[in-house]
């Protein structure tokens, strides 16, 4: 069965993409950390990220590092965090999060963000990518 992420990639279910391309998408999450969270995703489905071709591993690094930089001129922060976890969807995703504090890096209790927000947040990340 497909996962959640294959799934909108296929268009099956709504995303908000602020980046495509032939290996990876990056998306907005739909339990954002704070306004601006991305979850980039490579479109082959690999559940462990230490398993992941070291060719993927490097072009997910680049396009995290070129989000990072948007996310930073979208969304102005001290930080923006990686995480990697990989127990909520068996499909590797990485995590970049704007921060200000410790306290904004938390993966459970968060709520889930209006269509519109994510839209709106999209838009501004992927016009900070221009």
């Amino acid at each position: 069965m497909a996962s959640v992420y294959t799934r909108i990639m296929q268009g099956e279910l709504p995303g908000h993409f602020v980046h495509e391309d032939d290996r990876c998408v990056a998306i907005m999450t739909i339990q954002p950390m704070k306004p601006g969270h991305v979850l980039v995703i490579p479109r082959e489905e690999i559940d462990h990220w230490d398993d992941l071709p070291s060719d993927l591993a490097d072009h997910l690094m680049a396009v995290s590092r070129r989000v990072t930089k948007a996310i930073k001129r979208a969304f102005p922060c001290k930080r923006v965090g990686l995480l990697i976890v990989g127990l909520e969807v068996p499909h590797v995703h990485i995590h970049l999060t704007p921060l200000d504090a410790m306290e904004d890096i938390r993966v459970v209790g968060l709520d889930m963000a209006p269509a519109e927000e994510l839209a709106a947040a999209a838009e501004k990340i992927r016009a900070a990518l221009d």
